[in-house]
């Protein structure tokens, strides 16, 4: 069976900045919960100190690792929550992750918190997901 997914979205805004409000997921056999990915490199060592732009890549990047290793791909992604330490900041690198997001052909819903601080001190931005096939 087919991954069936309707977006709910009972006001239009959200859509112009690249999410749903919500999304009704139908037909799914399997589903992934993906852990915070942040700028680590492989080895585990962190990545592109005090750089937003540089350290929201690297967690895509991450965050498509694990998809991969599950034969998904960011456009199997429904949720996604989105940590970071500086709002501010993180709307001005936003397009980064709105693009990827939109060259996979998905709006998952989401969520972005501030936060005082991620695990590893000098993470700027976490992403963490759900996605389903």
């Amino acid at each position: 069976m087919a991954v069936e997914r309707t977006a709910v979205n009972p006001v239009t805004w959200s859509t112009e900045v690249g999410f749903n409000q919500g999304e009704v997921v139908s037909g799914h056999t399997r589903t992934l919960y993906i852990s915070g990915q942040t700028a680590m490199s492989d080895e585990g060592k962190p990545q592109h100190d005090g750089d937003m732009a540089a350290q929201l890549a690297l967690s895509i990047d991450n965050l498509e690792a694990v998809l991969d290793g599950a034969d998904m791909s960011l456009a199997n992604v429904v949720r996604l929550n989105v940590y970071t330490t500086d709002v501010d900041l993180l709307f001005q690198h936003y397009g980064v992750l709105a693009g990827r997001l939109a060259a996979a052909g998905v709006a998952p819903t989401t969520t972005m918190l501030g936060v005082t601080r991620l695990a590893i001190p000098g993470q700027l931005v976490e992403l963490e997901g759900t996605a389903v096939a």
